[in-house]
């Protein structure tokens, strides 16, 4: 029993020796390539065993023909060993620069792992790249639709704020010179166009607010029917005017928990929104009702619908559509809000073509919606 230990010992100790000095080797060059560290750990294991082996063989005594049989037998398989664990590596090497070949296209939505087997490290690191890779491009898909919406708002904006700056200018050069032929005319036409700017200049600071952040809510209990009922009576002037017919008799008096201010806003740019695009005569029809998801508000419009390329982009700043369907005063704010307020209340808005126009939705979460009280029996 006391040989075995003082055998044990020995070899311990000859591969002890030789583990040190690799982990000392590959301390120095830590900083070069794969292949050298996978060589020195490969060097590092032969020579353990090597060492721990002849380490065993010397302490036994052994007479110097066995010795040397015993030497030739271990370096043999230490050369057979060594040179199986090299080309095991290259492989390894192989595919991990294969995969660094194949993040060159990191983030470019065509990110392809390398073909063929591969170990369990490198295959979930190719997963998580090709994962990585493909929400980088759709971040940089949405930064470049973002990036092209602001140019189109910013065009659009400046196309509308020229025209009624160059008639404000006009007239009041004309009132100024006292060539007006009527002067009330020229004062009414210019408050209207100031309303304009002003309506145009507060849609721009509330939409600032809600992509800054700091849409602040004041949430409060409120019928549906009666929010709808409100804004029904705030936009039947305009829609007199174009000869369109409101319509709101499937309204449910639902209870539900808003910012009452920031929903009316909601409500009145649907409306507007489907007043001027529904010819005379037409009808816009607002419902309000449960649904599995909590309340859909929904306004329907006589448009002849959107296109189906254009439906994901009704709700970007700045987008009217083509210009027939773009109204004089629109500034393609107004859907944009709809949509920032009610994704502050943690809802979507939705879009969708009917039989002869297309229908608003605005679906409002459940915990927002206050849940009927079930009898007892």
């Amino acid at each position: 029993m006391r040989d075995l230990l003082l055998m044990a010992l020995f070899a311990f100790l000859g591969a002890g020796a030789a583990g040190l000095a690799g982990a000392g080797v590959l301390v120095l060059i830590r900083r070069r390539s794969l292949t050298a560290s996978l060589t020195v750990v490969a060097a590092v294991a032969v020579t353990a065993m090597l060492a721990g082996t002849l380490a065993v063989a010397w302490a036994m005594f052994l007479s110097p023909h066995d010795l040397t049989v015993v030497t030739t037998v271990v370096a043999m398989a230490a050369v057979v060993s060594l040179a199986t664990a090299l080309l095991l590596g290259r492989w390894v090497v192989a595919r991990s620069r294969a995969l660094t070949l194949a993040a060159r296209s990191f983030g470019d939505g065509d990110f392809a792992a390398p073909d063929g087997p591969a170990t369990a490290e490198l295959a979930a690191l190719s997963r998580e790249l090709q994962a990585t890779s493909a929400r980088l491009a759709e971040s940089r898909d949405r930064e470049r639709a973002l990036e092209a919406s602001r140019r189109e708002l910013v065009a659009w904006i400046s196309h509308d704020l020229r025209t009624p700056l160059a008639g404000l200018r006009a007239m009041s050069e004309a009132l100024e010179d006292g060539v007006a032929d009527e002067p009330e005319r020229y004062l009414r036409q210019i408050r209207a166009e100031v309303e304009r700017l002003n309506v145009m200049v507060g849609d721009l600071f509330e939409l600032s607010r809600i992509h800054a952040g700091a849409l602040a809510l004041s949430p409060s209990r409120i019928s549906l029917y009666d929010l709808v009922g409100d804004a029904l009576a705030g936009a039947d002037p305009l829609a007199r005017e174009h000869g369109v017919r409101l319509v709101g008799d499937r309204v449910e008096p639902v209870p539900v928990e808003v910012d009452g201010k920031e929903m009316s806003r909601v409500l009145g740019n649907l409306l507007v929104n489907a007043i001027r695009r529904t010819p005379a005569d037409g009808t816009v029809a607002v419902a309000a009702e449960r649904s599995g998801d909590g309340v859909v508000l929904s306004v329907t419009d006589g448009c002849g619908g959107i296109p189906e390329e254009d439906l994901p982009r009704v709700f970007d700043t700045g987008w009217r559509g083509t210009h027939a369907r773009t109204p004089p005063a629109g500034a393609g704010l107004g859907l944009a809000i709809v949509r920032g307020i009610v994704e502050a209340h943690r809802g979507h808005a939705a879009v969708r073509n009917v039989t002869g126009g297309c229908r608003f939705e605005v679906t409002l979460p459940a915990r927002g919606v206050r849940q009927p009280v079930q009898a007892e029996a």
